[in-house]
């Protein structure tokens, strides 16, 4: 007895917080004031009905109760109709159809509607919102507070799952937050420029807050996060180069312009002259560059007569072969479109150097379809490193903000042959598509690619999904704004520099699975097993960079490896023991 009152006390108390919680939302009363506007016509219309029903019973010679004249109003409005009290004039049966009529509108359709709009869907509402996380458990620490859940903090999500380090989303929308948290997000609902909202994430003893909206939003919740604290990193993201100074004035760590860093690195990887190196990544005192074939000694030459690691030091770890990262085989002839990718020491590179000698610079042009913030940025890079630049953009006042950006702005569809031949396509060696839309990247891929078969053609992605689609259409090199806005976070959470390869294709550090432990590097066969590609092994504060085959895994060595996600997944369901590192 004792618990089931005990079970019903509970009951009744959840019901009550669940009633409290209905009744205090504002637009609950405008709703019951609607519903009791309907109930209240409602009740006048069986009022009137029921005294015209006296009246034409009279005039009939019947004579019935007040009640019985109320209970033939509500059955006929029903339409049940049982049929026990009818009119015999002509005048009785069409006040019987027009009373018939008002029943089916009122009672069968509007009384309905308005239930299930004005009182039940928000119960049902106020439910959700009630379920929806108000804070995280006391003495949450260590974790990644995200001000919206977006292509980025869910593909950096992923990499800090993958080292072990949590995240909570703030969600405005308890009914959104509650959508999210099926989904399996974690979330907390709040305003995101209240106070209150980032004690109660625990904002102070958060790992970091990423403020990844608006420039004027991001600003607003990087002084209320200081609000709360004075030390927690925040990474915000810039739209306008003009807001970064502004982000940092008001207390931002890092302000991060990730469009314009996008078009930096497209434009980075196209070669303006044969045989330079292009440095994409530095962990500690190990390099990872690439090296375009074009016009060097290494076109038609295998890696095995090349002999780069005998007579340099530097490892070649993969090779770019249209936008896919293929790994390195001694006995397969470099191509003019093969960019080899290489892992090194400083010292080791300038050696390399020696052996492939930069070439002179010679005139080159560059064509840049699309004049937004992205083009711009990679137009303004590839001048700076003297190429000539054409861009051609379809908005006349987009173009108007590319003149004195680029040496020519062509402005119509990038579509139209035309339009490109006026912009340069045929003296282009290089051809960047920067425009927001993947699925006009795509097209403007294909289209590039069958006019100019020998470019190098590099191009941007929105949604990483679409990353096989844009390889298939010719791109020689792809990077999406996700990719690069999660790599840029990760590399600050971690305390390194940022190391981008390319799309799809990361940098790992894991340690090493106890069923490896006391074997060579050789013996292990992780590259044979899963594609992974170990280019270091971290033992301490020491890095061994290009380790020998021979190289014995011990307790604590961390492994420096390049690969895909997948790649990286095989390695955990095959070691299930490694724990992330």
């Amino acid at each position: 007895m004792l618990q089931r009152a005990a079970r019903a006390g509970r009951i009744m108390r959840y019901l009550g917080i669940q009633l409290a919680f209905f009744l205090r939302q504002s637009q609950t009363k405008r709703n019951l004031l609607a519903l009791g506007q309907l109930l209240a016509v409602v009740g006048v219309l069986v009022l009137v009905f029921t005294v015209l029903f006296h009246a034409l019973m009279e005039m009939e010679g019947q004579e019935h109760s007040w009640f019985t004249g109320l209970y033939w109003t509500l059955t006929t409005m029903t339409t049940l109709g049982f049929g026990d009290i009818t009119f015999k004039s002509d005048l009785g049966r069409l006040f019987s159809t027009v009373v018939l009529l008002s029943g089916n509108v009122f009672l069968l359709i509007l009384l309905p509607f308005a239930f299930i709009r004005f009182l039940y869907a928000p119960w049902l509402e106020a439910q959700l919102k009630l379920r929806a996380p108000r804070a995280l458990p006391e003495g949450a620490k260590g974790h990644v507070v995200f001000c919206a859940w977006d292509a980025v903090t869910q593909g950096l999500s992923r990499k800090l799952g993958e080292v072990g380090v949590p995240y909570v989303v703030v969600v405005p929308d308890p009914v959104v937050a509650v959508q999210m948290m099926s989904d399996g997000v974690r979330v907390v609902t709040g305003e995101l420029d209240a106070k209150a909202t980032y004690e109660a994430v625990h904002a102070a003893d958060a790992r970091a807050v990423v403020a990844n909206l608006g420039d004027a939003q991001n600003t607003n919740v990087t002084l209320t996060v200081r609000e709360v604290s004075a030390e927690v990193p925040i990474l915000a993201t810039v739209e306008q180069m003009e807001s970064q100074d502004l982000l940092l004035l008001a207390g931002a760590t890092h302000a991060m312009p990730l469009k314009q860093r996008l078009g930096q690195q497209l434009a980075s990887r196209i070669s303006l002259r044969s045989g330079e190196l292009h440095v994409i990544g530095r962990f500690r005192d190990v390099q990872m560059a690439e090296l375009p074939a074009l016009g060097t000694p290494l076109v038609g030459r295998t890696l095995r007569e090349l002999g780069l690691r005998q007579r340099t030091g530097v490892n070649v770890v993969g090779v770019w072969e249209r936008g896919r990262l293929v790994p390195a085989r001694g006995d397969e002839p470099l191509t003019a479109a093969s960019v080899p990718v290489l892992v090194g020491s400083e010292a080791q590179f300038e050696a390399l150097q020696a052996e492939v000698p930069v070439g002179e610079p010679s005139p080159t042009t560059v064509l840049i379809i699309g004049g937004g913030t992205v083009g711009r940025a990679a137009a303004r890079a590839l001048v700076e490193r003297g190429a000539t630049v054409h861009l051609v953009e379809h908005e006349s006042a987009a173009a108007s903000r590319c003149e004195g950006v680029a040496h020519a702005v062509v402005v119509g569809e990038a579509a139209d042959r035309t339009v490109l031949e006026r912009a340069g396509l045929v003296e282009a060696s290089a051809v960047i598509v920067t425009t927001n839309d993947d699925a006009m990247n795509v097209y403007l891929s294909i289209y590039v690619r069958r006019l100019r078969p020998d470019v190098r053609l590099v191009s941007r992605i929105t949604h990483e999904r679409n990353h096989e689609a844009i390889l298939r259409a010719g791109a020689d090199f792809v990077l999406s704004y996700a990719s690069l806005g999660k790599e840029m976070m990760f590399s600050v959470l971690q305390g390194r520099e940022l190391v981008l390869l390319g799309e799809g294709i990361d940098l790992h550090a894991l340690p090493v699975p106890r069923a490896l432990l006391g074997q060579s590097l050789a013996q292990s066969d992780i590259g044979a097993q899963t594609g992974l590609n170990v280019i270091a092994i971290q033992r301490g504060e020491e890095i061994e960079a290009n380790p020998a085959p021979k190289t014995v895994l011990n307790p604590g060595d961390v492994l420096l490896v390049i690969g895909s996600p997948a790649q990286r997944s095989a390695l955990s369901e095959r070691y299930p023991d490694r724990k992330g590192h």
